[in-house]
């Protein structure tokens, strides 16, 4: 295991310097000057000049690269040229916020996808298994925008359940704190559950015909036990992988959710150094967020080592 641990470590060098190297000619070779951005009004071709020189924006692109890839190596994102405030320091404040998003959505997609896809994998060609299909066909169609309309629309102006907008740290009061997540945690959960559904559906379907399983039958095992013990584990490879690709994506926190129900997370301070034209938050961020998409597939890679034991040993 440590073996296989060291040769995914080692895959992951190469990646990494992938990622940084397009992040910086992403943000390097956007359109429009940073120095005169940042003067504003203030910009004259001296000032322009003088500070151009001072950010050595002025030197080759692979020297200004290899600058800021040797700050990123020591923590230096760069600093917002707006706030004042360091990459690093904005993405530290806004990041429980996502992960807070992140955790209660993938959550709440896998249990409510996980026991329906066992139940259309059983019920497999019933009127069950057709209606909860064909469910979540209809939900992939329905964007994420109109669920959180609709569901602030429902619990918070109708019903004055929940919150519609606003976030309250967990610290300050914990209950309220998972009142103003419910609402963005069940709109992108929406979103998650029907692919969960479908591809664990698709995968147990085929192992319940396998051999093994019917020797399990014959021996007499609960089906509750073979269902849960000798299928669902060697079927949830796909699943892990999607589910990894999820929490990926929702790293960076989902943009139009974050937007809509005012959570001060990682998806929202991109979306505002889109706006400001603030080039340096919008650099660390799309470099943190590809960095963190990179870690959880190694971390997937583990769990597919776990499930099946023949990957870590080359033979699978």
């Amino acid at each position: 295991m440590a073996r296989f641990v060291g040769r995914r470590l080692l895959h992951l060098l190469p990646v990494l310097f992938a990622v940084t190297l397009l992040t910086f000619l992403i943000a390097s070779l956007l359109p429009g000057d940073l120095a005169s951005t940042i003067l504003g009004d203030q910009a004259t071709p001296e000032k322009v000049a003088a500070l151009r020189t001072q950010m050595g924006l002025d030197l080759p692109l692979w020297e200004r690269y290899l600058h800021w890839l040797w700050g990123v190596m020591h923590g230096d994102l760069g600093r917002s040229f707006r706030t004042g405030e360091t990459v690093l320091a904005a993405v530290v404040d806004r990041l429980p916020v996502s992960l807070e998003l992140m955790l209660i959505a993938e959550t709440l997609g896998l249990v409510i996808g996980i026991p329906l896809a066992i139940l259309c994998a059983v019920k497999q060609g019933s009127a069950i298994d057709r209606f909860l299909t064909g469910l979540a066909f209809g939900k992939l169609s329905l964007p994420s925008f109109m669920v959180a309309i609709l569901l602030i629309y429902l619990f918070a102006v109708q019903l004055n359940w929940l919150p519609a907008t606003g976030y309250v740290p967990f610290a300050e009061d914990p209950a309220a704190n998972l009142r103003s997540f419910v609402l963005p945690g069940v709109t992108l959960a929406f979103a998650e559950w029907p692919v969960l559904m479908r591809v664990l559906r698709s995968d147990m379907i085929a192992t319940l015909q396998e051999d093994y399983i019917a020797m399990a039958k014959a021996k007499g095992l609960r089906p509750a036990r073979i269902l849960l013990v000798h299928a669902l584990k060697p079927s949830s490879l796909t699943l892990v992988t999607v589910a990894g690709i999820n929490i990926g994506r929702l790293i960076g926190g989902a943009l139009i959710v974050e937007t809509i129900f005012a959570l001060p997370g990682i998806g929202r301070l991109l979306v505002g150094a889109i706006y400001a034209r603030d080039f340096i938050i919008l650099q660390g961020v799309v470099l943190f967020v590809a960095v963190g998409f990179v870690a959880v597939n190694f971390i997937v890679d583990m769990l597919y080592a776990v499930l099946d034991p023949r990957i870590r040993h080359g033979r699978a």
